[in-house]
């Protein structure tokens, strides 16, 4: 399986290429101009993802994420949120790889067939770095004020850890 991942690239290249040849276009000019375009949409993205990661970990360095969890515990019993879970529910928003962070914690001390690591899972799957998307495509279009996006994608997030919730109890009774 390593082998094949190792040759993915070369031969997704191959590809193109005989299909650059075959239609008589110059794939190398192609490479060049897409090489180019994908650049001006990294620099145009780079100024929110600099901003955005250092956000995540002062957040977690400050113990804020902590004391806000301690807040939100009351809310989200209510709404049958595990309380272990809320540090994904605060983080998953900003960045991907803090909030697998933290499930694979969760799995690590509760255990993956846990109630608790199992809602932890669902979370995962069903919610998205929202922020993180926002900056990114929103950033790579030019789009400069996301105006209901945002507001309409964290009450996405917050259905998907509900329902991560609520479906996880229903599939998977303790």
């Amino acid at each position: 399986m390593a082998q094949l991942s190792a040759l993915l690239l070369p031969l997704a290249l191959l590809g193109v290429s005989l299909a650059a040849v075959a239609r008589r276009q110059d794939a190398y000019s192609a490479l060049l101009a897409g090489a180019g375009e994908g650049l001006r949409t990294l620099a145009r993205m780079l100024p929110a993802l600099l901003v955005l990661l250092p956000v995540v970990q002062m957040l977690q360095a400050s113990g804020a994420a902590e004391r806000l969890c301690k807040l939100l515990q009351p809310l989200a019993r209510a709404l049958g949120i595990p309380a272990e879970t809320l540090p994904i529910l605060l983080v998953r928003p900003l960045s991907g790889s803090a909030a697998l962070a933290v499930g694979a914690d969760l799995m690590a001390t509760h255990g993956p067939d846990s109630p608790i690591g199992r809602t932890a899972a669902v979370m995962l799957g069903s919610t998205e770095t929202t922020f993180y998307t926002v900056s990114v495509y929103f950033g790579a279009a030019g789009v400069r004020r996301t105006r209901y996006a945002v507001p309409a994608a964290l009450l996405a997030d917050l259905t998907g850890f509900v329902s991560a919730a609520l479906f996880t109890r229903i599939f998977f009774p303790s």
